[in-house]
């Protein structure tokens, strides 16, 4: 598989390593009354759908970034690469 790295170009999948859901980029907020509920549900429930899904990738054997890929997790077919900060950024984060 290949990710067109946003600022390296195309890179081989062995460069990266798989790390979830990109939806955890949206860490639960410490100060919540309800923060240890939201902190186990953030680490330990996980949903494994199929089909069009947003992932987080570390660049490991590159520059190191961390990138949010939406793939279809089907037919492994990459829709788009985006620099993970400028995810979070437009998400106010």
């Amino acid at each position: 598989m290949i990710i067109d790295h946003p600022l390296l170009g195309p890179r081989d999948a062995a460069e990266f390593v798989y790390l979830g859901d990109a939806s955890l980029i949206d860490r639960p907020d410490l100060n919540n009354p309800e923060a240890g509920k939201e902190f186990f549900e953030y680490l330990y429930l996980r949903d494994n759908p199929e089909g069009i899904h947003r992932e987080l990738w570390y660049h490991e054997q590159g520059d190191r970034s961390w990138l949010v890929v939406t793939r279809n997790t089907l037919t492994h077919e990459i829709l788009n690469v985006e620099l993970a900060r400028q995810v979070a950024l437009a998400m106010g984060r």
